[in-house]
């Protein structure tokens, strides 16, 4: 059999999932169905929103399903209607073992890391938070543990010193795609190898991805500059590494977010957060050991702007410091 004979079930959620979903239509794959998360309220008036998956599928004239609970009657009966040979798991929620065993030939995710480094929910963050220097995508089958099933394929990509999570982001959405076309076609073929995770463990120190909240992309100013440098990296330009304007004086809070910042060599002093400007060019930080400059912020109710920007309308910013 080959690939493309294959009836598929496609489930995924953002856009990362769209451009995979994307490459398995233009080349000719057999999606017999679409899974995806329900409509949901978004926005500052609440619209109720469809996801990115579900706004491709219904343009591309793919049948849709978006059920609220995975393990519903009624759900589990349409999806086995759908007699799918395989499953195809991209940035989804974790899934029952009722539905990743349904099809005959399985069900396999593409994973957002080297695996089985990073598991969980935000792989390309925590690889550019913790200054990886490579990551990339693999195929596994699903097992009942979450990112810890057998390795189909792996494909690698360095991260650039001055890349942000949206930069690897976009290029590993590229290289996903490519590799979910070749594990579906090796898959048909019979013509895979998986290798059990438990192999690859011995003798390393496995780091995890976590989901991210709030309070873990606050700055702060105390560390060291590259530390803070690749926080700022690894959330930009989503959720956005953020810290508080403080008026020295008032004690006047203005949350900031922060997108791109450099390091840089200053002979001037400072405790962590003070800021040094020329107040037209340049915003320097000091760090618990080194400065930044930033280059991309945006305070609360602005838009995003470069730093000369920022500082043509913010005169007062002398008066204030990070905290």
């Amino acid at each position: 059999m080959i690939g493309k004979e294959l009836r598929i079930v496609f489930m995924g959620t953002p856009d990362f999932a769209v451009a995979i979903l994307k490459a398995l239509v233009d080349g000719g794959y057999n999606v017999v169905g679409v899974i995806t998360a329900p409509d949901k309220p978004a926005g500052r008036g609440n619209i109720l929103t469809e996801p990115a998956v579900k706004k491709y599928a219904v343009e591309n004239n793919l049948k849709v399903l978006q059920p609220e609970k995975l393990k519903n009657p009624e759900f589990l009966a349409e999806l086995e209607s759908l007699k799918a040979h395989l499953q195809v798991v991209v940035a989804f929620r974790m899934l029952p073992e009722v539905v990743w065993k349904m099809p005959p030939m399985g069900t396999f995710n593409l994973h957002g890391s080297l695996l089985p480094q990073y598991r969980g929910a935000a792989p390309l963050n925590w690889a550019v938070i913790n200054g990886e220097t490579k990551t990339g995508v693999t195929t596994f089958l699903l097992d009942h543990e979450i990112d810890t099933g057998k390795i189909i394929f792996k494909s690698e990509t360095p991260i650039g010193e001055n890349e942000t999570v949206g930069d690897v982001h976009d290029r590993l959405m590229e290289i996903g795609a490519k590799l979910v076309v070749e594990t579906v076609d090796a898959i048909a073929a019979g013509n895979i190898q998986a290798i059990p995770q438990s192999e690859l463990i011995e003798g390393t120190t496995i780091k995890h991805a976590p989901k991210i909240f709030k309070e873990d992309c606050k700055i702060d100013w105390n560390k060291d500059a590259e530390l803070i440098r690749n926080l700022i990296r690894g959330l930009s330009p989503y959720p956005a590494a953020w810290t508080n304007l403080v008026h020295q004086k008032t004690g006047a809070e203005i949350q900031t977010k922060l997108y791109f910042a450099q390091k840089v060599v200053s002979e001037n002093g400072g405790e962590p957060g003070a800021i040094d400007t020329d107040g037209k060019r340049f915003l320097n930080v000091a760090c618990g050991k080194g400065w930044l400059q930033i280059t991309d912020l945006q305070i609360a109710g602005k838009k995003r702007m470069k730093t000369d920007e920022f500082l043509r309308g913010f005169q007062q910013i002398g008066e204030y410091r990070f905290v």
